[in-house]
């Protein structure tokens, strides 16, 4: 069941010193600490069919079988909370267009739309001790790449089911193997065309569908070209069994390939 205790929110695990790349992985954990699921209205079975649904499961070991085998070791920002506690990348605020289905940086409403909260919840207080000092944080890992080598590079790691859900707001459009998101400021031709070149092995990558856009702290969003930042989206699929199962032997062709676009961005910077 769920961890008895709070686990550290985060954990950032060092790379080279002269590495610019941070794999961000902010989905693949389960835990929810018990003072959030007292607040969590579903059932013990429910909730666990809920966090195989939204997990972005074992994308944590493909982040770090690619810090492995790297050249040049990236640096691992990864959340060590389930994203039912908060959502570290969504926007805290009305600029989240998941709001419209419950599922703003604090989710109120499951995958299915059903509720997960009670009806008035006050997300304040998670946003406080959880969404705050992780997005912190988040803006000191990078600015630390910025000061050591001059550039940033944060490369999201994610993962979404083979057959969209309810929650999804563009569900209806491609699901390739590979979904690459972008931001038009943020993410640079080379940037797109190394990612491109080394996810070419499992039978396609597309732009920005289902899921598009990029991670980048607030700090730095549209203000500073010297971060780049590119969303890896895999379709489950392609190396795991539905919904919430174990991996297969997909993992390890994901992480050499998430390995040879960390090398080919530190080899550019």
């Amino acid at each position: 069941m769920n961890d008895t205790s709070t686990p550290a929110s985060y954990q950032l695990l060092p790379g080279a010193a002269d590495s610019p790349v941070i794999l961000h992985v902010p989905h693949s954990a389960r835990a929810v600490p018990d003072g959030v699921r007292a607040g969590i209205v579903l059932d013990d079975a429910a909730l666990q069919t809920e966090l195989d649904h939204i997990t972005d499961s074992h994308t944590a070991e493909i982040a770090a079988g690619a810090a492995a085998s790297a050249t040049v070791t990236p640096w691992r920002f990864v959340n060590e909370l389930s994203r039912l506690v908060v959502d570290p990348e969504r926007f805290p605020d009305e600029r989240e267009e998941m709001l419209a289905v419950g599922m703003g940086a604090v989710y109120t409403r499951t995958t299915h739309r059903e509720q997960l909260r009670p009806s008035g919840f006050d997300p304040a207080a998670l946003i406080a001790d959880y969404f705050v000092p992780y997005a912190r944080a988040v803006t000191d890992a990078v600015d630390a790449r910025l000061d050591a080598v001059g550039r940033a590079f944060v490369i999201d790691v994610h993962s979404y089911p083979t057959e969209a859900l309810p929650y999804e707001l563009h569900g209806d459009g491609p699901r390739p193997p590979i979904c690459l998101g972008t931001d038009s400021f943020h993410t640079p031709p080379e940037l797109l065309a190394a990612a491109r070149k080394a996810f070419s092995g499992f039978g396609g990558t597309g732009l920005d569908s289902p899921f598009a856009g990029t991670y980048v702290p607030l700090k730095h969003y549209g203000q500073d070209r010297r971060v780049g930042a590119l969303m890896i989206e895999i379709r489950r699929d392609v190396y795991m069994s539905e919904s919430g199962g174990p991996a297969g032997p997909g993992l390890e062709a994901l992480a050499a390939a998430l390995a040879e676009l960390v090398d080919a961005v530190g080899a550019s910077a």
